[in-house]
């Protein structure tokens, strides 16, 4: 079943032996996490399925990371510190290939080390996971439809499950919020990052809504997390729920959304 469901930003900047006195310009963030970690450990899960923008991708195809065991790190950022270790859900990664080879292009991989995007999330919440398995999901170079569609169809296999699913959305919104932000400054920036939470904010359209966002203002936009938020919104079709802000915060240029979207009728029951 699918118990509880999130969206969350992945800046490295969230690490505090990488972000050092920066990471207080994002207490918002960090205390929002906490909220989450809050969350999972007052109901723990059995597993935490993660989509992540910075999976290796492929060009027509999603891709399930069946690793027995993660790794997350961080040297490529400078800290051989800041490390640790998480179960990878094997059994449900393979089920999960094996009921979707017909309906889905979905390849299984087997990468041990996280990508930044997985990594860092995980990390954050690591205290409420010690009992709880991974699954890695890539995004693919294919159309906000296709991964809706494909959301749609992960929710047909998680939510008969007998084990405690949680699902993680990992992304940053418009990379162009400010003049020093990492794609420089764009108007269209501010625009789409408010479209996308306005949107959100309505549960009932907000598919539908984001679907229909117009193709340019996302190309302008430069955000890397908007196929992340679609593939959960699939896995959310037709359930009840109520997100919740629990922090949007711009300190570098880039938008980092932080949601809990509240589930809120009987996961194991479609309407």
């Amino acid at each position: 079943m699918i118990t509880s469901a999130f969206i969350t930003p992945h800046s490295p900047v969230l690490i505090p032996a990488i972000g050092k006195a920066n990471t207080e310009l994002l207490q918002k963030t960090t205390l929002a996490y906490q909220k989450i970690l809050d969350k999972l450990l007052a109901d723990p899960v059995d597993t935490v399925l993660i989509i992540s923008p910075h999976n290796p991708k492929t060009p027509d195809a999603f891709a399930i990371n069946s690793a027995p065991e993660f790794v997350i790190k961080f040297e490529s950022f400078g800290d051989f510190a800041t490390k640790t270790k998480l179960p990878g859900d094997v059994t449900l990664a393979h089920e999960l290939k094996e009921n979707l080879k017909n309906s889905a292009n979905l390849q299984l991989t087997t990468n041990k080390v996280l990508d930044y995007g997985s990594a860092i999330p995980l990390w954050l919440l690591s205290p409420a996971l010690k009992n709880t398995k991974i699954i890695a999901i890539s995004q693919a170079d294919l159309s906000l439809e296709d991964h809706f569609a494909f959301g749609k169809l992960l929710q047909n296999e998680l939510i008969t499950r007998d084990k405690k699913i949680a699902i993680i959305a990992s992304g940053d919104l418009s990379h162009r919020l400010k003049r020093s932000a990492p794609g420089g400054y764009s108007p269209k920036g501010a625009k789409f990052d408010n479209k996308v939470i306005e949107y959100l904010n309505e549960a009932p359209t907000a598919s539908e809504n984001i679907l229909g966002l117009d193709k340019k203002l996302i190309t302008d936009a430069m955000e890397c997390g908007l196929k992340s938020i679609v593939m959960l919104l699939g896995i959310l079709d037709r359930l009840s729920f109520a997100p919740q802000v629990l922090a949007y915060q711009t300190d570098f240029g880039v938008g980092y959304l932080t949601m809990d979207m509240n589930l809120t009728t009987n996961p194991n029951v479609r309407p």
